[in-house]
């Protein structure tokens, strides 16, 4: 059976890679962007794109449409921000705090409940969220904005997790420190290396994993 892969986020970096890798397993993959350029990107790995702004109530709305009567077997959000690059405890503007709230954590409030009515049954769902928002595991403030959209984002896994519960098996899962406009050059992994990680690490969840917390290699993470 071939699989049905569904990326939010996938104009670049690790969402483009997950195009790349699902077309190349012999997935069927449908996923989204906001410009021109990454639409373009998506619809030469031969996936079917879509146009969504998670960050706008209209461009999140888009979604519902085009993927209406579909049967996901893995979706994934992956549409996200940095934000401020601050070191300590500096505010962030009205405009910083609504660009990285309104794309990380409202943009997935906006697109999960309609992925939701498209998984297939016992689907796997991820939002791609960072070990900077774990509480149990932060040593310092750096990034603090980001720090709290990817905490708020697990909270939102973790509901949506209780509420899809026999339904699908839905993580949060921290891709590592990769190498992407976002990560930068001095990062860790290669995304393709990550990237594959996690794919492995979705065929490999059971029923117990939903609502968890992973690390891209499957390792559980603490909240």
């Amino acid at each position: 059976m071939t699989l049905h892969v569904m990326i939010i986020g996938a104009s670049r970096g690790i969402g483009l890679e997950f195009v790349r890798q699902y077309r190349e397993a012999g997935a069927r993959v449908t996923a989204t962007a906001r410009s021109e350029d990454g639409l373009a990107r998506i619809q030469a790995l031969g996936a079917k794109a879509l146009r969504v702004d998670v960050a706008s109530a209209a461009g999140a709305s888009a979604l519902a449409w085009p993927i209406d009567g579909e049967a996901f077997d893995v979706a994934i959000v992956n549409a996200g921000v940095y934000g401020p690059r601050s070191k300590g405890l500096e505010p962030p503007s009205q405009a910083e705090f609504d660009a990285v709230m309104h794309t990380n954590v409202l943009g997935a409030m906006r697109v999960l409940p309609t992925l939701a009515e498209a998984l297939s049954p016992q689907a796997r769902l991820a939002v791609i969220s960072s070990r900077m928002g774990s509480m149990a595991l932060r040593a310092n403030p750096s990034g603090w904005l980001y720090r709290a959209s990817k905490a708020a984002l697990n909270s939102v896994l973790k509901d949506t997790s209780l509420a899809l519960a026999g339904r699908a098996t839905c993580v949060a899962l921290h891709p590592g420190w990769v190498r992407t406009d976002m990560g930068g050059s001095g990062a860790d992994l290669d995304v393709a290396d990550a990237v594959a990680a996690m794919r492995r690490t979705l065929a490999g969840l059971q029923s117990a994993d939903n609502g968890g917390f992973f690390d891209h290699d499957g390792t559980p993470l603490a909240w």
